[in-house]
């Protein structure tokens, strides 16, 4: 099995000197600029101590900042590499506060494996999880499912936009008939489960109507990056010229598309992990439930609270919950 890394990207947004720089530049009106995009929640120590628990393989940990590093964080420790934004994104796109920027340049990061999982500061592994989690026979580990991301913008055009250039991507360089074809077993596997048939609905197009988001870690080949920007450089670049997120930017799920076209992963069971919306105190108290069970491997916690007031205590929910499962300290952690 090959040397697998993890990315992670890290952002304290009460620091008073990132908010002063932050405001010096105005957002445009089409930009996502929300709290939610810079809150911070205080528990990224427990996805290190998941690393340490879960995943005692990795190689080396990618921690991508602005400049910030918690107090607590042992950064002496080997397996760790603090990774400025100045340390690989071009000067010319700095400061930015896009995580496009951040994240379609991954591939830029010096000693950065070939297989790498990128993981947000919102997710979170809660129990054992080998490498083939991740990655099997030399690929990426994924869920290709079909979905018409079109329906879900009316919703939030600024969340379900950037899904629909990356797709507009993919059926510009694909048909969608010979990707299929080529790798029937891939799309069409049971371990996708009752997502299956949202696959099978949309077989009458002919071209890809969207994906089905996992909101998962997201396992990664540094050469599928290097392709896509081989391919894209104007679309790549315009992204990461943009200080704030713009909605019709390109992601980094073009790389996870661009591997489904490809046929470049490994089906992955949907039960691996979820992706958990909280909105609500009722919400934050499921799931925490959901957390306490362990029912996934791992998940995401998507910051999507509806009220600034409520956020305190949503916060303080989620995090005994973590607390609970993952109590003991890390050779991560000063204290």
């Amino acid at each position: 099995m090959h040397d697998i890394d993890f990315v992670i990207t890290y952002l304290d947004g009460n620091d008073p000197a990132w908010q002063e720089e932050k405001n010096k530049y105005s957002p445009d009106s089409g930009a996502d600029a929300g709290k939610n995009r810079y809150r911070n929640w205080d528990n990224l120590k427990y996805l290190f101590r998941g690393f340490e628990k879960f995943t005692p393989w990795v190689r080396k940990i990618h921690f991508i900042t602005y400049g910030h590093v918690p107090e607590w964080l042992n950064t002496e420790d080997p397996r760790i590499n603090i990774v400025k934004h100045e340390d690989y994104i071009p000067k010319e796109w700095l400061p930015t506060f896009s995580s496009r920027c951040i994240d379609m340049n991954l591939h830029r990061i010096d000693d950065l494996a070939e297989h790498f999982v990128y993981f947000n500061d919102d997710m979170f592994l809660l129990s054992p999880c080998g490498k083939e989690l991740f990655f099997k026979r030399g690929l990426p580990c994924d869920s290709a499912i079909l979905e018409p991301s079109i329906l879900k913008m009316r919703s939030s055009a600024a969340l379900y936009l950037a899904p629909l250039v990356c797709t507009a991507v993919i059926n510009k360089h694909f048909s969608k008939k010979k990707v299929m074809a080529a790798n029937p077993g891939k799309w069409f596997n049971l371990s996708y489960g009752r997502f299956l048939i949202e696959t099978l609905l949309l077989m009458p197009y002919s071209e890809f109507a969207g994906f089905r988001p996992m909101h998962l870690p997201y396992s990664y080949l540094k050469s599928s990056y290097k392709a896509v920007w081989k391919n894209e450089p104007e679309l790549c670049a315009l992204a990461s010229s943009h200080r704030f997120r713009v909605p019709d930017d390109l992601n980094h799920l073009i790389f996870s598309y661009w591997q489904f076209a490809t046929g470049a992963f490994i089906p992955r069971s949907t039960k691996a992990g979820s992706g958990i919306y909280v909105r609500t105190v009722k919400d934050a108290k499921r799931a925490a439930e959901t957390l306490r069970r362990a029912k996934y491997k791992m998940v995401c916690l998507n910051d999507n609270i509806d009220d600034p007031k409520d956020a305190e205590q949503i916060i303080r929910i989620i995090n005994s919950a973590l607390e609970e499962i993952l109590p003991e300290r890390s050779a991560f952690e000063l204290f």
